[in-house]
C-alpha cells in the first residue's frame, strides 16, 4: 500500500531560500508586515568597566527599538522581547540581567527611529537630548512621556532561529503618561491609531 500525504498537507519542494517548509524570507517578511505591533524602547546600562574601583568610568546606557515585545504571564508578571542574535543588546543582556522597557507614544516616533538606525552613532549621543529618569530597580533609562514603563530581570533566554527570546520578570511597572495613543509599526512604517 502506498503512503500518500493527505491533500490538506501537500509536500512542497525546497525553495531557493533553503527553507524546506516552502516559504521564502521575502514571503515571510511580507506576511508579517501585515501584523501591527506596538513599539517599545528596550534599555539597559552596561556594567562598570571595573566594578571594584569606584573611580572607574561607569558603563554606557544602551537602547534598542523593538516591535517584538509582549506580555507572557500575569502570575508571575513576565514579558518577552525578541533580540537579533549577536546584536549589542543581545550581548549586553547575556551578561547584564537588568533591563527596562518604555512603551512609546505616537508622539515619540523620532525616538523609535533614532534607536532603530543601522550604523548609528554611539548610544551616549542618542540619549543626549531625550528626557528620561533612571529606574530604581535597574538603573536603566525610562523615557519621559512613555505610555508605560517596566523594569525587568532576565529569567530565561531561548535561542530561536536568528533571534534570542529574552523572558523577563517585571520588577516595577508604571504608567507615567496617559496622553496620546500608542506608536505602532505596520507595513514597514511607524503609524498612529485612527
Amino acid at each position: 500500500m502506498l503512503n500518500t500525504p493527505p491533500a490538506a498537507f501537500p509536500i512542497t519542494a525546497p525553495r531557493a531560500s533553503g527553507h524546506a517548509e516552502g516559504v521564502s524570507n521575502d514571503e515571510f517578511r511580507a506576511a508579517m508586515t501585515r501584523l501591527a505591533a506596538g513599539v517599545v524602547l528596550v534599555t539597559a546600562q552596561e556594567p562598570p568597566l571595573d566594578p571594584d574601583d569606584p573611580s572607574a568610568p561607569g558603563g554606557e546606557d544602551v537602547g534598542m527599538t523593538a516591535t517584538a515585545f509582549m506580555s507572557v504571564s500575569l502570575d508571575p508578571p513576565l514579558v518577552l522581547v525578541s533580540l537579533r542574535e549577536g546584536s549589542r543588546m543581545d550581548d549586553l543582556l547575556d551578561e547584564q540581567p537588568l533591563w527596562a522597557v518604555s512603551v512609546l507614544s505616537e508622539s515619540q516616533r523620532h525616538i523609535a527611529g533614532r534607536f532603530a538606525m543601522k550604523g548609528r552613532i554611539s548610544d551616549r549621543l542618542l540619549f543626549e537630548d531625550i528626557p528620561y529618569v533612571r529606574g530604581e530597580a535597574t538603573g536603566a533609562p525610562l523615557v519621559g512621556g512613555a505610555l508605560a514603563t517596566l523594569e525587568c530581570r532576565t529569567e530565561q533566554r531561548v535561542v530561536a532561529g536568528d533571534h534570542t527570546l529574552v523572558i523577563g520578570r517585571v520588577l516595577t511597572a508604571g504608567v507615567p503618561s496617559a496622553d496620546g495613543g500608542p506608536l505602532t509599526y505596520f507595513r514597514g512604517r511607524y503609524r498612529q491609531l485612527g
